[in-house]
């Protein structure tokens, strides 16, 4: 028996688990799969973790024949939160999430196996139209007296931080900030850190049930057997939905679909990541590799990988950088990134139960907001005052859901 079991060995479960080592709890972590397989939300994305992308999650396509009564009221929730009031208050508190996950990645990937997959040498922002690069230029002074290092590039800047790359734009933006992390290496090298201070994770077990007496949860079923612990922590991204509907929860919460593209690097590959702005597409160098990835679907728990999805992706990103005409494809993937309405992540306790807190919902800047947010679980569950305020992260926030 563990002080703690944390259901989800994704990059949220891990950092979970590693600021709950670091307060002294005994902690054991459950898998449905492994640490970094194909099928998480972490293997196949651009892992960009620095102050970019704290903006509200742009409205997904929809793909499902037949909503379901869960993703109709998502949607419900999604467009009621899609107010200039909302979307600025959610910007503020999840930059604040990012930034402080920003220091933490920088001190743990200072040294150690981390620190080869940790690279925070900045990240360009492109924009191919005159009409979205000046809506850029405008919201610079915005975005810098709220702590982004955003930089409006002359062309001569450019040339001089990519001499060789062949950029098709109108105009390009440096955050000075931008980072990113290696995926899945850096999920393998966070499991192996966490797992040497102690902590056991159990690959493919994928939990089945709960048994709960007097609104304690006594027993978490999984594959390999059962599990018993003081605490459970729902860290599962887009599976703690079904979690949590074994016991009687409701989360506002729907898989979110998106996909990438791994191609090899052409000598005059970006050394910088790219953001391709108006196409809302990223490319991330990986040595010879370069990732390009984006999109957002409402398509359930699919994971298909449509040809015309994968040329999408091309065309997009060759339009601004036509030297990666005509690479070879490496590899194409697609994960389901837990989605909030709100874009915020569930963080807190949940009513009706004395053990369970969840973590979830950290959308398609998961990797950026994790960090701190398992700093946050960890300070709720040994009873430690929190960092920041959890109010805009109580999973009551939309109705039919439980917690505080």
């Amino acid at each position: 028996m563990s002080d703690v079991l944390v259901v989800g060995g994704g990059v949220v479960g891990l950092f979970c688990a590693y600021f709950l080592r670091q307060a002294g709890a005994s902690v054991a972590v459950v898998e449905r799969a492994t640490v970094g397989d194909r099928r998480s939300c972490s293997y196949g994305n651009t892992g960009f973790v620095g102050t970019q992308g704290a903006a509200p999650m742009a409205e997904p396509d929809v793909l499902v024949p037949h909503p379901d009564r869960e993703l109709v009221s998502w949607l419900r929730h999604f467009r009621q939160a899609r107010n200039d009031r909302d979307a600025a208050e959610t910007y503020r508190v999840l930059l604040d999430l990012k930034k402080r996950g920003l220091e933490i990645l920088r001190e743990l990937c200072a040294s150690g196996g981390l620190a080869s997959t940790f690279t925070a040498d900045g990240l360009l922002l492109a924009y191919r139209t005159p009409e979205g690069f000046e809506d850029a230029c405008r919201s610079v002074p915005a975005a810098v007296s709220l702590g982004v290092p955003l930089r409006i590039l002359s062309p001569e800047e450019l040339c001089v931080l990519e001499p060789r790359v062949e950029f098709d734009i109108r105009g390009a933006v440096l955050n000075e900030e931008g980072a990113y992390v290696r995926v899945p290496e850096s999920l393998g090298e966070l499991a192996r850190l966490v797992t040497g201070l102690g902590v056991k994770i159990y690959s493919h077990a994928e939990v089945v049930g709960f048994e709960v007496a007097a609104r304690t949860i006594t027993t978490v079923r999984t594959a390999q057997g059962d599990f018993r612990a003081g605490e459970v922590v729902l860290a599962a991204g887009a599976w703690s939905a079904e979690c949590a509907r074994r016991l009687g929860i409701e989360l506002a919460l729907q898989p979110v679909k998106g996909y990438s593209v791994t191609v090899e690097a052409p000598p005059d590959a970006p050394r910088l990541p790219v953001l391709c702005a108006e196409a809302s597409i990223a490319v991330a160098p990986l040595g010879d590799r370069l990732r390009l990835a984006g999109m957002l679907e409402l398509s359930g728990m699919d994971t298909a990988v449509p040809a015309e999805r994968v040329e999408d992706i091309r065309r997009a990103v060759e339009s601004y950088l036509p030297g990666l005409k005509r690479t070879t494809i490496i590899e194409t993937w697609s994960g389901l990134r837990p989605g909030t309405p709100d874009s915020r992540p569930h963080l807190g306790r949940v009513d009706g139960f004395t053990n369970l807190t969840v973590a979830c919902g950290h959308g398609h800047i998961g990797m950026g907001l994790a960090p701190f947010s398992g700093k946050l679980v960890a300070q709720v569950v040994t009873g430690q005052r929190s960092d920041v305020d959890l109010a805009p992260f109580r999973v009551d926030r939309f109705a039919g859901s439980a917690a505080r």
